[in-house]
């Protein structure tokens, strides 16, 4: 049986992963989530399918869709944002799962030139800016 710590928001998810995120689908090796605080348009979460601490953690197969699916998303707020740049961030030293942030990042913006905030807290989007944004995300995978 697949280990599932029930403090992790990935594993759990309800009210845990609500204070930050809004699942979007399930890929090939990860998860995808909307990162709810929106100051970089298009910012989302990729979560290892199961809970391991390190990218070492994962089987070569799991290792090879994990980054294959941040491939794939990447191409996909590319596309979808035209970002100048996505920065990758996998801080993971209290998290404990496995997970990046795909951080889409504009030139002429916030936080250009410097690392992003883990939380800057100062965009949210209302219920239905939430679905726009995730159906538009959905469609284009």
């Amino acid at each position: 049986m697949e280990y599932k710590d029930p403090n992790c928001a990935y594993c759990m998810g309800g009210e845990l992963l609500a204070k930050f995120g809004i699942k979007i689908c399930d890929l090939e090796g990860s998860v995808l989530y909307l990162f709810k605080e929106q100051s970089h348009p298009g910012r989302v979460i990729l979560a290892a399918k199961r809970h391991v601490n390190d990218i070492t953690d994962l089987t070569d197969a799991e290792r090879d869709a994990f980054f294959a699916d941040v491939n794939h998303v990447s191409k996909v707020l590319q596309q979808l944002f035209h970002p100048d740049k996505v920065n990758y961030g996998a801080y993971n030293d209290l998290g404990g799962h496995l997970h990046f942030h795909l951080v889409p990042k504009y030139r002429d913006s916030f936080e250009w030139g410097s690392v992003f905030a883990m939380n800057p807290g100062a965009i949210l989007l209302s219920d239905e800016e939430y679905t726009i944004l995730i159906d538009r995300i959905k469609s284009a995978l």
